[in-house]
């Protein structure tokens, strides 16, 4: 792995940092292919929201692009992670009133997926734990990620690729890296993701799919229910794309047109 804290080759942080102490910050994950980091106006666009929303200073566009390209140099693929907090402050909750903020990105290797993942499916473990409902968090792709590492301890099977998670109400929201959809009737479904949950850029780029080709997208409360009676389901994320699923408990689909043609328009369209 290689490493830059505010644009300087780097690998370890202060211990008064708030990122480290308390979560206090956001981040990115992005794909790099073929020396290019896909999707770059939509992720800048989310991490400067995301800065927004914590009171954070999202460094500049240029800034960032500079770091990515020292940080990326002549390396074609793998993945970037950019890390935005508050910086250091002294101990306790209060943020110091004046902050310089710390920026940190890292390049590691692309992880290598079963290619069936892609094609037949994958299997969803239901987790157990429940997401909680804070609505001033949530969409927020934020450091404090606790409910998630839980979650992905909860299984340790190889033919289990990911995750289901549910609110405390026990409607369906994400997969514990992932974002979801479902397909019913020719209909698109994802679940609302303003009490609890993470907005990804990939589940964006399906609201644009569904827009260009005219196809019914809606954003609502989905009972797991629901969700088990589906035609078909889907993943998304920045580092493996799109995956249909093709099991989870109460669920089995072995057919995924909708699912395949969304991944290949998401694997060709550039945006």
């Amino acid at each position: 792995m290689t490493t830059l804290i505010n644009g300087e080759p780097c690998d370890t942080i202060s211990v008064n940092e708030r990122g480290f102490l308390y979560g206090d910050g956001v981040f990115r994950t992005l794909r790099l292919s073929g020396g290019k980091v896909l999707h770059w106006p939509r992720h800048y666009a989310k991490l400067a929201s995301d800065c927004s929303a914590l009171y954070l200073a999202c460094p500049s566009e240029s800034l960032l692009q500079d770091d990515l390209s020292r940080l990326t140099g002549d390396v074609s693929d793998g993945v970037v992670k950019i890390t935005v907090t508050r910086g250091t402050g002294p101990r306790g909750y209060m943020p110091p009133r004046a902050s310089t903020g710390t920026r940190l990105l890292s390049l590691s290797e692309a992880p290598r997926f079963p290619e069936h993942f892609a094609d037949t499916g994958v299997t969803l473990h239901l987790c157990r734990l429940r997401l909680g409902h804070q609505p001033r968090l949530a969409g927020i792709k934020h450091l404090n990620r606790l409910e998630n590492v839980l979650a992905a301890m909860e299984w340790d099977a190889p033919a289990i690729a990911e995750g289901l998670l549910l609110d405390e109400a026990g409607y369906v929201i994400e997969g514990v890296r992932s974002n979801i959809f479902m397909v019913k009737e020719g209909r698109l479904s994802s679940p609302d993701l303003s009490r609890c949950g993470v907005a990804g850029v990939q589940r964006e780029r399906v609201f644009a799919w569904a827009k260009q080709q005219g196809v019914d997208c809606r954003i609502r409360d989905i009972p797991l229910a629901e969700l088990l009676l589906a035609d078909e389901i889907f993943l998304v994320n920045s580092v493996h794309g799109l995956w249909p699923v093709k099991e989870l408990p109460g669920y089995r689909c072995t057919h995924h047109p909708v699912a395949h043609e969304i991944r290949d328009w998401l694997n060709h369209d550039p945006d």
